[in-house]
């Protein structure tokens, strides 16, 4: 679970390939890992539970990736003012990515609303008992996985953009 600590505890943003690709595997790490959850909690038969609680729990996976790559606003604010200009170059290159900003579930459930028609298919599939209930949970793991995998690879890219301009 992501605990916020003070703003001297704040990671660094990791620079040298190495770094960047250790960082990258450990937060591919956390994104299975909750898409595991998220698949747990479709099998509960109540259509509904399982949106609300992806929504937390990715919420908080998002702020964590961008935590440990040192892409969270804070982190952003406190590095040298020519990274601190790559880093914003290299967001606002990706488009509507959630890397650097504060994220809310409003922010996650208009991401999650770009993928309307997995997200629809995950809550019908509930409706089929058991059978169901298992395709809702396979969705669910795809679909997150999916979207982490992706906030991942974005963070990897702004992280490698910063190491060039250090």
């Amino acid at each position: 679970m992501f605990k916020r600590k003070s703003k001297d505890d704040l990671a660094l943003l990791p620079v040298s390939s190495e770094d960047i690709e250790r960082v990258r595997e450990r937060c591919r790490g956390i994104v299975r890992k909750r898409a595991a959850f998220s698949a747990g909690v479709s099998v509960i038969p109540l259509p509904g539970v399982d949106v609300v609680a992806d929504l937390s729990s990715f919420a908080v996976m998002v702020e964590e990736i961008n935590q440990a790559f040192g892409l969270s606003p804070d982190q952003i604010d406190r590095l040298q003012p020519r990274m601190r200009i790559a880093a914003y170059q290299a967001v606002a290159a990706l488009g509507g990515t959630l890397v650097g900003k504060i994220v809310t579930k409003e922010l996650v459930l208009k991401l999650l609303r770009k993928s309307g028609a997995k997200l629809a298919a995950k809550s019908a599939a509930k409706i089929v008992p058991l059978a169901g209930q298992i395709a809702s949970a396979a969705i669910g793991f795809a679909l997150f996985r999916q979207m982490g995998y992706q906030h991942v690879e974005a963070c990897t890219r702004v992280a490698r953009e910063v190491g060039n301009a250090a």
